[in-house]
This record gives structure tokens, C-alpha cells and sequence, in this order.
């Protein structure tokens, strides 16, 4: 006689569990379903071409009535199950019915994650996880109405991609930095931002949704920043979570799912679970490939046989037209792996395979996914990919191959092949001027061709041009790599953020080629410098591209406490900040207190955690960060000027207060020091600063390049000027221009012995139109830089920086 079988939820994990058991066994159960959706089975992860109208709801069907019937099952269709009773083992359902089991499986899947916001219940706010919210966007999908997706999962892409094919206007939030962050590195992220954007959809990151506007029916986002996007309908992609109420108020073990052992068990041995419902060895799946691995085993399981569900390995693909991407495994950063990357600009093509050991254990591909079966295999089985790491990430056709000859590419290509895009330069042009002048040098070559000379990205191909032309004649320019994630110099890197306009560190890593995933500390924080200092109000800071000193804002000390410098402009401060001072000492159990070379009061030995706190009794009384730790304006020295001094010429403190209140908080690519001395006397020793100015009868005699650190060098003298305000106008100039040709860490003077003087003064000094755009752009650029890192900080930004993982005895410590 046949067993009872009763299953809750009709979705493809349970499907799946009964296809394996009827073509085992048809007459081993009586089998009832309760299903809530008033439907038959249907293939849940096609939803996505439904919603695009790619595809209709009957081309997606898995099990239609013909099957259930065939196989004698009972199908409560829109019959939720509402109470298990495990005594009596039944199974009640909303309609009234009882069913006895002898056999129970639940598999109530997952709910969707609503996020707590004011607006969430408005009329218009859906959610994408079956074919009635399908139905419901649909609905609700007039061609030119405005959608917000909320979420840029892969869910939530889906839902957007699909909206816009039905000519909605689809803007999509996310509240990380790049999109599918869980499945994608920042490059890939950031490939796959340019794609959605390609389709039409705005991509807006970083946004953290503060409400649904709207009186009765979603009228708009509103984000954190005050920013509002208008919507006729919002939809929240961000997430699930297990269903698993019906299963905890039956008194199974529950976690985050329902608990099951490797047999599909739940606490009650003839209550088995399946599906995005159930938690195995702490992991809950949401893809469908485990889903039908936990299937398989419930199916043996189900008819006494011996099977176990080990856990699953899973990877990752996006479902829009066009879009090819595959992640597995763990891609993370990490001391004991390293990565073999591939970037083909031109193409969108974006390869990195994480090792370990010898094996892969990590897979992100954009652009060129038709080797990620393959990958992954190799990760699954563990393979050892020693004998074909060379070749390896050209994919499966090259494994174990000879390494190709990186000029016979550019050989095989037609004379009349295009290599400089910008001047219309082919192949030909290139060898033909080589040979018929003699050309030697790449700088050569641009200057009779013009290839190269633009935007630069094809220096690599002229290269190679050369090289093949010329074999060992070649010897390419010795330019010093920025470091060894690129070929390129500061120079060019600079010049290439600048003419292609790129503006995010995945922007430039993949359109510049990097060889590297995320750069390297030498390679991060100069980009992110660059990107402040060229984008200026779009480009946003990138807090984990900053040193340590940079990224707490305070000098860190031997001991590992902190040295907390407060501004006080042109070195000039008064009783009440001095009183301030005394009683943050005194609160904080400072031990040491200083004055600086640069005339500041320096406060040393202050805890990590002690920062927010001293910040924000310093800022009380009126005061800022110095930046005494900043690639930046730390400090304008003066002295007492006409106010105080008998020699003094001019008001040589109220000048240094103007230029340090114009300059601090900019970013420059090293520290910068700068002095106003009243006489030629130069008490304030203005000639020795990045920039001085000392007064005399006639003016200002303005100086630059001075060094007294580890190399001693005095100022040139740039000119003399008459005014304040033209002091004022030139300091910034000068200012900017070392912006805009510094390398990153590289200081006034060097900068200066490398461009020259003559440079400087041609563009500052002899060119008043040159130099009132430079004045300019560094005024424009501080409406974004003088913030107060110190207020920020205080105000909770960046908070976790401050506060202690764990606190452990120095002899804890030791063992």
C-alpha cells in the first residue's frame, strides 16, 4: 500500500524532488501539494524574459495539470498550508482540509526582504519574487511612466532590465559602491555599471533610500542626500529571506532557516525540507543549482536509500540580453593567494582567477564568460593548474600551450589596419615612417605620425610596431612604472583620467589595463588622488585608498596612540583656545604637549579611540583639524608683520591668515608648507618653504621650491607683486599647476627641478590667462575640500574606524 506524501510549496526544488522519485518509483506515495500561488509548477528563474516580454508565462511552465494528473497527484492550488500538526501528523490547509502524511516535505521558499522605510505600504511599492509580482509590474508598466528599483542584485537588475524593455524610465539604487558586490569585484562592478547605463537605465550607487514619497500611491525615492527620483512604481530587489514561519510554529528547529541535516532531515525525522527554505551547515542557497542537489538527495532519501546533500559550490550569471558575466567561488583579498588578471579595454573584457595552493579557488569574468564552465570544474575538482598557469586565463582552447609571441598579433594585422583611433593612423603610416626615417623612439614616431600622441592608449600597440620593425634595435623609453600593477608612468596615467574622463579607480584600472584586480598601496592612494584633484565635486573620495595617518586624520606614534594637531591659523591663537587645549590635556590624560616647528601646539600620545572624544572638545571651542598629517596645506608660518615688528614692512600675519584660510583642506600630491615673513629679515624663514612670501617696501617677493627636511634647499624667487591680492592669486595658481604636473609624493622642489622654473613662471607668472584659470579651478575645487574632517568624524562618519574590535592585556597580547 502506498505511503502518504505531503509536500508544502509547489516551487522547482520540491518539483524536482518528485520527478527523481516518480521515475524511480510512481506507486511508492499517495502524494498531495498545497500550493499558495493558484498555479502549477513554473520555471522561477525564467521570470525575468516574462517580465521583458521575451517570454510568456506558458512557455516557462515546468508542470502543467497534464503531468499531475498522470501521476495521480492531488494539487491544492491556491490552498495555503496553514498548521502542521506533528502528534496527529496532518497537514491543515486554509480551505479546511486535513491531510495525513506519513512523509512530510516543506518547501515554503523565501519572502522578500521589505526595507523598513516610511512609503514601504504606498500603493505602487512591488516586489520581484514570483509570476504575480510579475503580473503586477506589469500592470503597472506604462510606456514613459518612471520605475525605481531598489537593489542591484542580480534580482534587481533583472526587474530593471525588464522594466526598461517595456519603455519605462528605470533608475535603479544601490546602496554599496559597485553593483552585485557579492558576486562581482569592483572592476567587474564596475563593467557591468557601464552596460546597464548603455541600456538607458540610471545607476545611482551609494544611495541609501530615506523614503517612499507619495500620499496613497508612490509619487517618489527620497535619498539620504535630500536628492528625490520620481516614480510610478518602486521596486525592492534587496534581498530575501527563508520562509520558514510554518515550520518554527510546528516546533521544528529553526535559524535563519529550517535546521536539516546532510540526509534533508529537520529536527523530525519524517519532516524533510528543500529549498531556499532550509539552512545546511549554516548556508542558505537562493541559486537553483544547490536547490536541485538538495532535490536529488530527498528523492533517495524519500524512498530509504542512502544519499547526502554535502553542500554546494555555486556560481553566478546575470540573466539580461547581451550582458556576459560568471563569478564563483571566493575572490577576495587575502595574504596567502594571489590572482592572474586579464583586461582588454577596447573589448569590456574583464578575467580574474583567484589561486591558492595551486588552485583555483576564486572566478570573475565579464565580457568573455565562454570559459567559465570550464573554471570552474578546475575549482570544483581542485585541479592543480601549475602546468598551464602561463596560459591559464586565456582559457581551455591555450591550456598547457606554448605562451603566445606578444608581437606576432600585431604582425598578423592588414597594412591598412587602424592602431592610433584618435588621428586615424593604420599600420602602415607606422612602419613605413620607422624605416624611411630611421625612427627609434616612440616620441619619434608620434611626433612624424601622430600616432599615440592623443589619448595613448594605443602606445602598446605602437610598441609593438616598433619592436617587430626594428627587433633588437628597439629599446623602449624607460618609463618608470607607477608600480608593478601598471606599465604606465604617473605622467600618462594622469594624462589618460583626464582625455578618456575617467572618474572611479574601476574605471581607470580597467580602461587602463591594470594587470593587478584592486592596484596596490602605491597605485591606490595616487589614484585616488588624481580623481580628487582632476573631478572636483564628482569624483568621491575613496576612504580605503588613504594611509593610515590620512584615513584617522590624526598622526599615528611609535606606541600606537595618536598626535592630534589643531589648526590655528597663520600661527596666531588666544586665550580661549589655549584654555580649550589645557582642558582636553587635562580631561584626556594627554601626556605631552608641544610646539611644532610650524608654530602649532601639537597634543601627543592620544588613544585611537580618545579621537572623536578630543575632536570634539576642540571643535566646541572653535577649532579644526591642522592636517598635520595630510598630503596637504599643514601650516602657514608668520611673523608679527607692521602690527608688532619695527622692520616690518607689510601686514605680514594678516596675509599668512588669508592664504591658509584660502588654502587648508586641499589636496595636493605631497604635504606643503608655507611661510610670510614681514621684512627681508624672514623671521618666519619663508625660503625655505614650498611657498614664501616676504614682504618688502615695494610689495611681495613671492618664492618657491624650498625644502627643510631631509634635503635642505632654499626658494627661487618666482616674482615680486604689489598687491595682497595678487599674492593671493599667484600662491593658488602656483598651487594649482602643481595639482595638476605633481606626481603623487612628490614635493614642490622636485616637482620643480623637473619641470623647471621657466615652466612655472611661462604659465604663472608670464600668462595672466593661464593664471587666472589656475586660481580659479583651486578656488572651485575647495567648495568640495574644506570640510572638517575632525566635525565629520564627531558627527559618526567613519565611525567603526574608532572603535575597538577587542581590548587585550599586554600579557594576553605576549602569549
Amino acid at each position: 500500500m502506498a505511503r502518504k506524501l505531503v509536500v508544502i510549496g509547489n516551487g522547482m526544488a520540491p518539483g524536482r524532488a518528485l520527478e527523481r522519485l516518480l521515475e524511480q518509483a510512481p506507486d511508492a506515495y499517495e502524494i498531495t501539494i498545497f500550493n499558495a500561488e493558484p498555479r502549477v509548477n513554473y520555471d522561477r528563474i525564467m521570470l525575468s524574459p516574462v517580465l521583458s516580454g521575451e517570454k510568456a508565462y506558458e512557455d516557462i511552465l515546468i508542470h502543467d495539470d497534464v503531468w499531475y494528473a498522470d501521476h495521480g497527484i492531488t494539487l491544492k492550488k491556491g490552498c495555503k498550508a496553514v498548521g502542521i500538526d506533528r502528534e496527529a501528523k496532518t497537514v491543515a490547509g486554509a480551505d479546511g482540509s486535513v491531510v495525513p502524511y506519513d512523509k512530510l516535505l516543506v518547501a515554503t521558499g523565501s519572502s522578500p526582504f521589505i526595507i523598513p522605510v516610511p512609503g514601504k505600504d504606498l500603493e505602487g511599492v512591488l516586489t520581484y519574487r514570483d509570476l504575480d509580482d510579475v503580473e503586477a509590474m506589469l500592470a503597472a508598466a506604462d510606456k514613459g511612466a518612471s520605475a525605481v528599483v531598489i537593489g542591484g542584485g542580480l534580482l534587481g537588475l533583472e526587474a530593471a532590465a525588464g522594466l526598461k524593455e517595456r519603455g519605462m524610465d528605470v533608475t535603479v539604487l544601490h546602496l554599496m559602491p559597485t553593483l552585485m558586490e557579492r558576486q562581482l569585484d569592483a572592476a567587474a562592478g564596475y563593467l557591468l555599471e557601464r552596460a546597464i547605463e548603455a541600456r538607458g537605465i540610471k545607476v545611482v550607487t551609494g544611495a541609501n533610500t530615506h523614503e517612499i514619497v507619495g500620499d496613497t500611491r508612490v509619487e517618489g525615492v527620497r535619498l539620504d542626500d535630500g536628492a528625490e527620483i520620481p516614480a510610478d512604481i518602486v521596486v525592492m530587489a534587496v534581498g530575501i529571506r527563508p520562509n520558514a514561519d510554518l515550520a518554527r510554529q510546528a516546533g521544528l528547529e529553526v535559524n535563519r532557516g529550517i535546521v536539516v541535516n546532510d540526509a534533508m532531515q529537520t529536527s523530525d525525522p519524517d519532516i524533510l525540507a528543500v529549498g531556499e527554505c532550509v539552512e545546511h551547515r549554516g548556508h542558505c542557497y537562493g541559486l537553483v543549482a544547490p536547490l536541485y542537489e538538495m532535490a536529488k538527495v530527498v528523492a533517495e532519501r524519500l524512498l530509504d536509500k542512502e544519499a547526502a546533500y554535502q553542500g554546494s559550490v555555486t556560481s553566478t550569471r546575470l540573466k539580461v540580453t547581451g550582458i556576459d558575466l560568471f563569478s564563483a567561488g571566493d575572490f577576495s583579498e587575502g595574504k596567502d593567494r594571489e590572482e592572474i588578471v586579464l583586461r582588454d579595454a577596447v573589448g569590456g573584457i574583464y578575467k580574474r582567477l583567484v589561486i591558492r595552493d595551486d588552485r583555483l579557488i576564486g572566478i570573475v569574468l565579464y565580457g568573455d564568460t565562454k570559459d567559465g564552465a570550464w573554471f570552474f570544474q578546475l575549482m570544483k575538482d581542485g585541479t592543480p593548474i601549475d602546468e598551464m598557469r602561463e596560459t591559464l586565463i586565456f582559457g581551455q582552447n591555450y591550456a598547457g600551450g606554448t605562451p603566445l609571441d606578444p608581437t606576432a598579433a600585431v604582425a598578423a594585422l592588414p597594412d591598412d589596419a587602424e592602431i592610433c583611433g584618435c588621428n586615424g593612423v593604420c599600420k602602415s603610416k607606422i612602419v613605413g615612417a620607422i624605416t624611411e626615417h630611421g625612427l627609434t623612439s616612440l616620441d619619434g614616431v608620434r611626433a612624424r605620425t601622430k600616432a599615440s600622441a592623443s589619448c595613448g592608449s594605443c602606445t602598446g600597440l605602437v610598441e609593438q610596431l616598433m619592436a617587430m620593425t626594428l627587433g633588437d634595435g628597439f629599446t623602449p623609453d624607460a618609463v618608470q612604472p607607477m608600480c608593478g600593477c601598471t606599465d604606465l608612468g604617473h605622467d600618462d596615467v594622469r594624462r589618460l583620467i583626464v582625455a578618456k574622463e575617467l572618474k572611479s579607480i574601476p574605471a581607470v584600472m580597467q580602461e587602463l589595463e591594470w594587470k593587478t584586480s584592486c592596484g596596490c598601496a602605491k597605485c591606490r592612494p595616487a589614484l585616488n588622488f588624481y580623481l580628487i584633484a582632476d573631478w572636483p565635486g564628482e569624483y568621491q573620495d575613496d576612504y580605503q585608498s588613504r594611509f593610515i595617518n590620512e584615513r584617522v586624520h590624526a598622526n599615528i606614534q611609535k606606541d600606537g596612540t595618536y598626535s592630534v594637531v589643531p589648526r590655528m591659523w597663520g600661527g596666531m591663537t588666544s586665550s580661549a583656545e589655549l584654555r580649550a587645549i589645557a582642558d582636553v590635556v587635562d580631561k584626556f590624560g594627554i601626556p605631552t604637549v608641544k610646539v611644532t616647528g610650524g608654530q602649532r601646539i601639537d597634543l601627543l600620545g592620544v588613544p585611537k579611540e580618545d579621537l572623536p572624544a578630543v575632536w570634539a572638545d576642540l571643535n566646541a571651542a572653535g577649532m579644526v583639524s591642522g592636517h598635520a598629517y595630510a598630503k596637504g596645506l599643514r601650516t602657514v608660518k608668520t611673523c608679527v608683520g607692521t602690527d608688532w615688528c619695527r622692520f616690518g614692512t607689510q601686514d605680514s600675519t594678516g596675509l599668512g591668515v588669508k592664504i591658509e584660510k584660502m588654502m587648508w583642506g586641499s589636496w595636493t600630491p605631497h604635504k606643503v608648507k608655507m611661510a610670510v615673513s614681514g621684512c627681508p629679515r624672514n623671521c618666519a624663514e619663508a625660503t625655505c618653504k614650498d611657498f614664501g612670501v616676504v614682504c618688502v617696501d615695494s610689495g611681495y617677493e613671492l618664492h618657491v621650491g624650498g625644502a627643510a627636511g631631509m634635503h635642505i634647499k632654499g626658494t627661487e624667487v618666482l616674482c615680486t607683486v604689489a598687491t595682497e591680492a595678487e599674492a593671493l592669486e599667484y600662491c593658488a595658481a602656483v598651487v594649482q599647476l602643481y595639482r595638476e604636473q605633481g606626481r603623487y609624493l612628490e614635493r614642490i622642489y622636485k616637482w620643480m627641478d623637473r619641470v623647471g622654473l621657466a615652466a612655472i613662471r611661462e604659465q604663472v607668472v608670464e600668462d595672466a590667462e593661464k593664471r587666472t584659470a589656475l586660481f580659479e579651478k583651486f578656488l572651485y575645487s575647495q567648495r568640495f575640500a574644506q570640510k572638517d574632517p575632525w566635525a565629520e568624524r564627531v558627527a559618526g562618519k567613519d565611525a567603526h574606524e574608532f572603535t575597538p574590535m577587542n581590548r587585550i592585556a599586554m600579557r594576553e597580547a605576549a602569549e
